[in-house]
């Protein structure tokens, strides 16, 4: 009997899969920062050796990225995003200003103290740029691009901020290695002395009340601050003298004669005896020469009387 050829069963379609739903704006932004603010306080808190101020770094950055957050959901690097801002606010100026405490290392141990006081004094850039490479283990390239200096800027900074460290606490034990080596051994280190800081993170619908609450303060601010300069400059050009009209036109230009006062006129034309009559001054009479070169002096101006 010839045995028909079976044919072979076609493989079952598979079943459509289903589309995972998309995490809401709130959702993604709290899953972002419930995974990794802890991290983040401390690394702020190694930067400056202050805990508030790494709590309210982190705070802020957070903050910032909610009010930004369709350009911050898009970033290649989300967390970066935030780092970045964490750090611009932890290191600025103006924190000098603040009232330093001493700082402190909860559940350390006394080299761990001397770590991060020895950390803290190195220079701003520095520090942004040994905790990136050596503590939060970017590449040289990536942490140059974050600090916003050239590679070569950034190997120099590295390797000075490592020099500093390892004269001022030679039992680290970085003199004499590699710089391989160096960064292996200062990562360990920075990340026990991160890891024995216990932070507090506020909760993720906080943060973004927090948020809406300033954007709304600073517009209303804004706001009432256009509001006052609008006032103040519509009331400036109320009260403010009319300058725009024409000054008044002054008389043409006269003769010297019709601009004189009539007293002086009057004064030029008298004679010099009835001048000085009516100025009170007591002029001698004129003298005068007679026929024959001799002088004819008036009677009222010799001394003897006249003969007859």
């Amino acid at each position: 009997m010839t045995q028909r050829k079976r044919k072979p069963t076609p493989d079952p379609a598979p079943a459509p899969s289903s589309p995972s739903p998309e995490l809401t704006p709130s959702a993604a932004f709290d899953d972002l920062c419930r995974r990794h603010s802890a991290i983040l306080v401390r690394q702020a808190y190694l930067l400056t050796g202050r805990p508030r101020l790494a709590r309210r770094a982190v705070r802020r950055a957070f903050q910032r990225a909610w009010q930004r957050w369709p350009e911050v959901a898009v970033d290649a690097d989300p967390v970066g995003w935030v780092r970045a801002t964490a750090y611009e606010y932890a290191l600025s100026p103006w924190h000098r200003f603040r009232p330093r405490r001493r700082v402190t290392v909860k559940g350390g141990t006394p080299e761990d103290r001397a770590l991060l006081c020895a950390f803290v004094e190195l220079p701003a850039s520095y520090r942004r740029t040994l905790l990136l490479h050596d503590g939060v283990g970017l590449g040289l390239y990536e942490t140059a691009a974050e600090v916003e200096a050239s590679t070569a800027a950034a190997a120099g900074r590295l390797m000075h901020a490592r020099e500093r460290l390892a004269g001022q606490l030679p039992e680290l034990g970085l003199a004499g290695q590699s710089p391989v080596r160096q960064g292996q051994m200062l990562q360990t280190r920075l990340s026990r002395l991160a890891a024995a800081h216990e932070v507090t993170v506020p909760a993720p619908r906080t943060v973004r009340t927090g948020s809406t609450r300033t954007v709304r303060w600073t517009t209303g601010a804004a706001l009432g601050l256009t509001g006052l300069i609008t006032a103040a400059t519509v009331l400036t050009v109320v009260t403010a003298p009319d300058r725009s009209a024409p000054p008044p036109r002054r008389p043409a230009a006269q003769s010297a004669t019709a601009t004189r006062p009539a007293t002086a006129t009057a004064t030029r034309s008298a004679t010099p005896a009835v001048q000085a009559e009516r100025e009170g001054v007591h002029r001698p009479p004129s003298v005068r020469k007679g026929r024959g070169g001799r002088l004819h002096v008036p009677a009222e101006a010799r001394l003897t009387p006249g003969l007859r």
